[in-house]
């Protein structure tokens, strides 16, 4: 038997760059003559409650920061459909100046729908294809949450620096919701600056599947005999199974030796502060940012 979420799955629909040819086609599918609907299909219009994106048109640098916040708005398990010829290729448009490129050079697709104008019997197999890769998706995430996952700690490389970084505008989104300021530094990093950071700081990363669900930095500044934490992110389906606590144990001991340990959270992650806490760090220290956040230190002595 299916699960509800395959029975009734919700699909949002975004124009990158389309032509429109195959936007009306979509609308077409979801007529009475085709019918996408008897699949459970719902059309929102809401990233937060879509189990499905369905990207038309080739990606441009007006569309491409759109298409990446409202794949990161989308709630895990999700899946991403390109549909048209110009979504899984980029098309004619393909080296316009104006043009980013096809979906996958922006967001990862799932399922590619060739066709121009992609014809509704194709978005319905599309779709389709979309539901078991969703049901797939949502079954590895139970497996993992009740236990059946394994997962292991590794040192990062440079080459796990796209996974990590992605990882990590996952997590902090939330934090830019929170104090509603999208300009957190996490948020804004780009892959070159992240990857300098591999010169600086050293990472480890928690995987499980051959995914990585968990990442944290560290660096140890002998003159001050401090151990500097930062950017514990573990992605949010897979919090409160210890992954943080395991990251977080390993880069102490990989930072050893040092008489203290110095990380910093903002004023209103009260579940930071309470994890923090919980591990012996305690508050050094306040600093204003801005008018909306307020950074609060916290050391961790290191006892004999």
């Amino acid at each position: 038997m299916s699960s509800p979420m395959r029975r009734s799955p919700w699909l949002m629909h975004y124009n990158a760059a389309s032509c429109n040819g195959c936007d009306i086609e979509v609308l077409a599918a979801l007529m009475p003559r085709f019918d996408l609907e008897r699949f459970g299909i719902v059309n929102t219009g809401n990233p937060k409650h879509a189990d499905i994106l369905l990207v038309t048109g080739g990606v441009n640098a007006a569309a491409s920061q759109v298409l990446k916040n409202l794949y990161h708005e989308l709630p895990e398990p999700k899946v991403v459909l390109a549909a048209g010829t110009c979504a899984t290729s980029c098309g004619i448009f393909r080296g316009a100046p104006n043009m980013v490129g096809s979906v996958d050079r922006v967001i990862p697709v799932d399922v590619y729908i060739p066709g121009c104008a992609v014809r509704p019997e194709a978005l319905i197999d599309g779709v389709v294809q979309a539901l078991a890769v969703l049901e797939d998706k949502r079954a590895r995430m139970e497996r993992s949450m009740t236990g059946a996952g394994q997962v292991a700690l590794h040192d990062a490389t440079l080459a796990d620096a796209a996974d990590i970084l992605a990882l990590q505008k996952i997590v902090y989104r939330t934090m830019a919701e929170l104090y509603n300021d999208p300009t957190l530094s996490p948020l804004r990093q780009t892959l070159p600056e992240l990857q300098a950071d591999f010169g600086r700081y050293h990472f480890i990363k928690a995987v499980m599947d051959g995914k990585i669900i968990g990442a944290i930095r560290g660096r140890r500044d002998p003159g001050l005999d401090t151990g500097f934490i930062g950017r514990l992110t573990t992605h949010p389906y897979y919090q409160g199974r210890g992954i943080g606590r395991t990251l977080l144990a390993a880069m102490e001991e990989k930072l050893k030796p040092v008489e203290r340990y110095e990380l910093f959270t903002g004023q209103k992650n009260v579940d930071a502060l309470r994890f923090y806490a919980r591990h012996g760090y305690t508050v050094a220290r306040y600093e204003t940012v801005s008018e909306r956040r307020q950074r609060v230190y916290l050391e961790k002595k290191v006892t004999a």
